[in-house]
């Protein structure tokens, strides 16, 4: 049986439609998803109910930009992220969610706040990345995604200098994510996480997390490409603020 308990709903479906509206391109706002879930339940919990509607909404969001990504990139990043994902899994135990938080929230806004003031002076050229530092950011973003579900922002580090055009930029992460996903499920699975009563109010969550999906990618793409990354880097500022406001207060009452 699902979960019956109308409070865990009410932070639930906010939640879901957050995460939609990310994997339709608004990338960054899901990251505010896990803050409201752990207000109702443990965030290792919540996690394990939102992966299988995640990798439902990868589906739906790889089908959409299946001919807009960077395989560049992904090549890149990927190896990184699958280092993450086991470092992540070793020390799980080992390493506070509020540091990782302060820390991911740090680089976020500091990294957004940059660009904003330089595009008040001149727009900055693309640059494309550096293989190293590719390799090195998508390592942090599967470090990050498995411990706090915060893989967006260092993602975003390196990705976001090379101002791909819009649907690549949306592609690229969804593709980069889902394999993200993909790869956190032996984990999940080995740490006992899937059980019948998580996986059936996943199943509950379901429609509604297919059409906040679609409603990012039909949303996304009645943007202007200008308009849509200064959408985008001020959602990472705003994302950054809340993780170093989490990280705080989960530092200063550890």
């Amino acid at each position: 049986m699902p979960i019956d308990d109308p409070i865990f709903y009410l932070a639930a479906i906010p939640a879901v439609i957050l995460v939609g509206l990310a994997k339709g391109g608004f990338a960054g706002v899901g990251v505010l998803a896990m803050p409201l879930l752990a207000l109702v339940m443990s965030p290792i919990r919540a996690a394990s109910i939102m992966l299988p509607l995640l990798i439902v909404q990868d589906a739906i969001s790889v089908w959409f930009y299946r001919h807009t990504f960077d395989r560049r990139n992904l090549a890149i990043m990927i190896p990184g992220a699958c280092v993450g994902i086991a470092l992540g899994y070793v020390f799980a135990a080992h390493v506070s969610d509020a540091a990782i938080e302060f820390a991911v929230g740090v680089i976020a806004v500091v990294f957004a706040a940059r660009h904003l003031l330089h595009a008040r002076k001149a727009e900055a050229p693309p640059s494309q990345g550096h293989p190293v530092l590719g390799v090195f950011w998508g390592g942090v973003a599967g470090f990050v995604s498995m411990i706090a579900n915060a893989g967006a922002p260092p993602f975003q580090v390196y990705v976001l200098p090379q101002r791909l055009p819009r649907d690549v930029f949306v592609g690229t992460g969804v593709f980069f994510f889902a394999a993200v996903n993909w790869i956190k499920i032996p984990p999940f699975l080995a740490l006992g996480l899937f059980t019948r009563e998580n996986l059936a109010t996943s199943m509950v969550l379901l429609p509604l997390a297919a059409l906040a999906t679609w409603l990012g990618v039909w949303l996304v793409r009645r943007v202007s490409v200008e308009r849509f990354y200064k959408i985008i880097y001020a959602t990472m500022a705003g994302v950054g603020l809340k993780l170093i406001c989490d990280g705080t207060i989960g530092l200063m009452a550890a």
